[in-house]
């Protein structure tokens, strides 16, 4: 497997390796690609687009995204997302949604790449076990604008902590941070680790959003204190998140911490209420926590759930529609159906007996559930412990799923809409998705139960499920 990595600026010798003739892409590559993947960023993509010209549609299936926001259905497909409203400096690349590969699992539409913070060896564990300073609290910004308004806070955590920060400042213009906060300038990574390594409290501000420091610091024995966001932010209420390609709902400072890692490690609390806060500080103080680091940003782990994407997507080879014309036949039950019951549950599984076109990850791990109205599959999928997994769409958007579930159908349409497949309740109608580019985990809707195909992981890799390796 050839990897070609094609990040922010794609040089000469680049669209070169690439077959790209001379000129502005008048005319198709010279020859094969030379590389199955390449990974590259939105500017890149842009780059590429505009010197292969006639050749990016057909090559662009080889193309990874890397993207840190994350890209839902709804804005990847450019007639619909200039149709309805979701068009942005962003998106509207027709891609299939797994190619954008983030930092975060923001949503299973797209594919969780991640990154690899670094791990501890036993030595430097237990020296930072002895070395921890309980009344040292680190503060995560290093701009001064990220601590204007915050003396309030700062102020109670100075009753039990001494507050060290890392905020840039140029000589004659010291940073405006209050007096007892011992600045200690922006700092090299090592330095960073150093710091990280003797403090037991990391403080969020609310910014930035989703970054890997809180990673580092919770890798390296902190407590990560953050602030809950209520209303969550999104594109809709919110100018920094305007014009990125997706309307998620962002809960805390870094959602990844707080839901996939939590206490002891994460504390996330309403900064607005001071007795909350004062209150996960005096418990701070008391907790004991060891260094840790999800596997999933380990290095093996990175490699597993990388080596797997490599081994197993495939968006160059588009498979047939399913299902078949008459493969209903070959289905057992009273409607044919390839769906059973789950025992004790209202989910549906594919029963073990019915053969599938390949598909991965495998059907073996399909769990099939309808949503309540106004919920994503992202959110129904969680809250039964589970994940949307998209790549099962193409075998739930049936009438059969649609029966499975008891949903009362009256009629049956196929649209293009990034709900669907779902049930209109109050007209008892069932829509099924006319694009495949359209199937979302993310997408919501009021009037609206959804089909939701989602799917088991396992503990500490959430990208794969427990048939997936």
């Amino acid at each position: 497997m050839k990897l070609l990595q094609c990040v922010k600026t794609c040089s000469f010798l680049t669209f070169r390796s690439l077959g790209v003739p001379p000129g502005r892409g008048s005319c198709p590559l010279i020859g094969p690609l030379s590389f199955d993947l390449i990974y590259t960023d939105y500017h890149g993509l842009q780059q590429m687009k505009q010197h292969m010209g006639l050749s990016f549609r057909q090559h662009r299936c080889h193309i990874r995204v890397i993207d840190t926001f994350g890209t839902e259905p709804a804005y990847n497909n450019e007639e619909y997302a200039t149709l309805h409203g979701y068009r942005t400096n962003w998106g509207y690349w027709n891609l299939n949604s797994k190619q954008y590969m983030t930092m975060f699992p923001h949503t299973p539409d797209n594919s969780f790449m991640g990154f690899v913070t670094e791990e501890l060896n036993q030595t430097e564990r237990f020296h930072i076990q002895r070395d921890k300073v309980n009344n040292m609290a680190v503060v995560y910004g290093k701009e001064a604008s990220m601590w204007k308004g915050k003396e309030k806070l700062l102020t109670i955590l100075h009753r039990y902590m001494d507050i060290h920060g890392t905020v840039y400042y140029e000589a004659q213009r010291p940073p405006e941070v209050p007096a007892f906060v011992r600045n200690h300038g922006l700092l090299p990574q090592q330095e960073l680790q150093q710091l990280l390594r003797k403090a037991k409290l990391f403080l969020g501000f609310g910014f930035p959003y989703e970054g890997p420091a809180p990673l580092e610091a919770i890798a390296n024995g902190c407590i990560f204190l953050q602030p809950k966001f209520d209303p969550p932010r999104s594109s809709l209420n919110h100018e920094f998140f305007r014009g990125k390609p997706t309307s998620r709902e962002v809960s805390s400072q870094h959602p990844y911490t707080e839901q996939y890692i939590g206490k002891p490690h994460v504390r996330t609390v309403d900064f607005n209420n001071s007795q909350e806060f004062e209150t996960a500080v005096v418990d701070i103080l008391k907790d004991k926590v060891e260094p840790f680091i999800p596997y999933e940003y380990t290095c093996e782990g990175m490699l597993e759930r990388v080596n797997a994407y490599i081994q197993h997507q495939d968006f160059c080879h588009r498979g047939v529609p399913f299902p078949k014309v008459n493969e209903s036949r070959t289905w057992p039950g009273n409607p044919p159906s390839p769906f059973l019951l789950l025992p004790n549950s209202t989910a549906l599984i594919w029963a073990p007996n019915i053969s599938a076109p390949a598909c991965w990850p495998p059907l073996s791990a399909l769990r099939l559930v309808l949503s309540p109205e106004a919920s994503s599959c992202v959110k129904t999928c969680q809250d039964a412990g589970l994940i949307c997994e998209p790549a099962f769409f193409p075998f739930i958007n049936n009438m059969e799923a649609f029966n499975g579930l008891n949903a009362q159908c009256e009629s049956l349409e196929a649209e293009k809409n990034h709900v669907f497949p779902a049930v209109q309740v109050e007209r008892r109608e069932c829509f099924q998705q006319k694009e495949p580019l359209l199937f979302s985990c993310a997408g919501v809707s009021a009037k609206h139960q959804r089909v939701c195909p989602c799917r088991d992981y396992l503990h500490g890799q959430v990208a794969l499920c427990r048939d997936c390796l």
